[in-house]
């Protein structure tokens, strides 16, 4: 072995050119093209057209209004479920919060679609129980409200993350310290349990106004007919309607939703800040009260949330995709495959999206299980400030909008690659790239996890035997992390396999993906097969959560979202 393949650490010479280069490329080299692409487009004056447009201040405007609506929301509903759910003595709580927690593994253009098909006159599914508002009465979805809503919908379990992972950590002594003085489980919570629980109702809070200000799939179905814009399907207008500007308006319109995504950030921190939450005591398993009497009306009432926001969506969608054409009742005799007989079989677009979708989500997450494997151990076993540094850079794309994050990569190769002279522009490859850059953070998390939980005792042993770096990874580490890095590679596939934000400014013929493919159908007025291959995700998505749930046990934890 020769003496410079190692460093003094025992960690390879080439391990650490490796992390700095995935970094650059897919977190500081895209970013810092977006943002010199701004500055430049401010200082040649570019940016002031741009700011002068009433449609801009419009729709961030529109951002803000639906982001904030649906952030209340998303805090109530999820708020509501993690105190039931974690704190109280409700029967079927897995269930509950697995159930819960699917709205937040659907793609949002999905979720929108089975929300038109469940309202409005046309609905397939309240015409066959004969309750469909009467034909020219107006789509409520499609306003301010709407988008609100299924914001609220779709980013409550994000709240509800965060917020059980802090009801979790509660100290049990206090709880019960409390308990046994005479104050009544009502006083508990609200003196003790709630105060505790700020910075996880805060932390979701944020993380729902953020994904509010940077979802596309909901604004571009409820909002673009309606002719209501927020700034990420402002962006896509721009897009669509290429000028000599258009790099330049990109750019700043994405600035400009990063700043209120920083902003959303900020202001947790600023509620936060002066106040001491640290608490003393055991914690991990929250108090459990007793519901009394009303336990069977409160779990009748969270399934018949979970009925209206997840149950009854699909069967609207299941409905819709099994009619003949949007808006005709279904019943036995107008039933029909034909919608499922065209997106698997017959449309070629549909065909080539779920070879697209397929190949790109398995090429990202065995692509970032490598990256993984070694950007993990790098940042659990430097003990440098560079170590922090890159596990920073590699948490930020995933934490920017996926708009955001598409622009940039489109700024980076719109021309040719210098050197080499290759061009990926309009190709299947920027889609990847920009995939590795934004699920990073998804494939390293897991892994961190379990590296951080291996004895370091036992890779010292294998090295003072004389193991090199290779051996101890194959012998050693990786036996002892391959169930985290199988979750990760499922949830990285489960992601991109329904991602749209990303491929809807990337995508160009022949390159679409499942996201592109129904977001494009329901533009063109084929809603009935919208549906059908809005159903075939949803399926494939309960198939890979019910897969991971069934490893839970062997995998570290917080390795998955929803057992957090």
């Amino acid at each position: 072995m020769p003496a410079t393949a190692y460093s003094g650490n025992g960690q390879p010479r080439w391990l650490f050119p490796f992390v700095a280069s995935v970094i650059f490329i897919l977190s500081v080299l895209p970013l810092a093209r977006l943002a010199a692409t701004g500055v430049a487009s401010a200082l040649r004056g570019e940016a002031g057209t741009l700011l002068a447009d009433p449609m801009l201040w419009e729709a961030t405007l529109n951002t803000l209004t639906t982001s904030f609506l649906g952030m209340v929301a998303a805090v109530l509903l999820g708020g509501g479920f993690a105190i039931l759910l974690t704190l109280f003595d409700v029967r079927g709580r897995g269930a509950l919060g697995f159930l819960f927690m699917l709205p937040m593994m659907i793609p949002p253009q999905v979720t929108a679609l089975s929300w038109i098909g469940l309202t409005g006159p046309s609905s397939t599914l309240l015409k066959a129980i004969g309750l469909a508002p009467p034909l020219g009465s107006p789509q409520p979805l499609y306003s301010i409200g709407g988008i609100a809503l299924l914001f609220g919908v779709q980013h409550a379990p994000l709240v509800y993350l965060s917020m059980r992972s802090g009801l979790l950590a509660l100290p049990r002594e206090g709880v019960e310290a409390a308990r046994l003085s005479g104050a009544t489980s009502g006083r508990v919570l609200r003196d003790i349990v709630l105060p505790l629980a700020t910075p996880g109702v805060a932390a979701g809070a944020a993380i729902a106004f953020v994904s509010g200000v940077g979802n596309f799939g909901i604004p571009a179905i409820l909002g673009i007919p309606a002719s209501i814009y927020t700034l990420p399907t402002l962006v896509y207008s721009k897009f669509a309607s290429f000028g000599p500007t258009t790099f330049a308006d990109m750019s700043v319109i994405s600035a400009l939703i990063a700043l209120l995504s920083v902003a959303g950030l900020a202001v947790e921190a600023r509620v936060l800040r002066g106040r001491e939450y640290r608490t003393i005591g055991m914690s991990g398993q929250a108090a459990v009260f007793s519901l009394g009497a009303i336990r069977r009306f409160v779990e009748a009432l969270l399934w018949l949330v979970i009925s209206l926001i997840l149950i009854l969506p699909f069967l609207a969608l299941l409905a819709s995709s099994l009619a003949p054409a949007y808006g005709v009742p279904l019943t036995t005799e107008t039933a029909t495959l034909h919608a499922y007989q065209e997106v698997l079989f017959r449309q070629s677009v549909t065909r080539r999206a779920f070879a697209n979708s397929f190949t790109l989500a398995l090429a990202s997450a065995l692509g970032l299980l490598l990256v993984s494997v070694f950007l993990g151990y790098y940042i659990v076993h430097t003990r440098s400030r560079v170590a922090a540094l890159v596990a920073a850079m590699a948490e930020i794309p995933y934490a920017l909008p996926g708009i955001v994050l598409a622009v940039a990569f489109i700024l980076l190769f719109a021309a040719p690659i210098p050197l080499i002279g290759v061009s990926i522009y309009g190709t299947i490859w920027i889609i990847l790239i920009a995939y590795l850059s934004s699920f990073l953070a998804v494939g390293l998390k897991p892994v961190v996890s379990a590296y951080r939980q291996v004895d370091p005792a036992l890779e010292e042993a294998a090295r003072l035997a004389g193991a090199g770096f290779s051996r101890r990874m194959r012998d050693v580490l990786l036996p002892l992390i391959a169930p985290a890095a199988g979750s990760a590679v499922i949830l990285v596939f489960l992601i991109a396999c329904n991602e749209l934000t990303v491929s809807a400014l990337l995508w160009s013929a022949g390159t679409q993906t499942l996201g592109v493919a129904i977001y494009n159908l329901d533009d063109s007025g084929s809603f009935d097969l919208a549906a059908a291959l809005s159903v075939l995700v949803v399926v494939v998505v309960a198939i890979l959560m019910l897969a991971l749930e069934l490893m839970a046990r062997s995998l570290p934890a917080g390795a998955l979202p929803w057992r957090r």
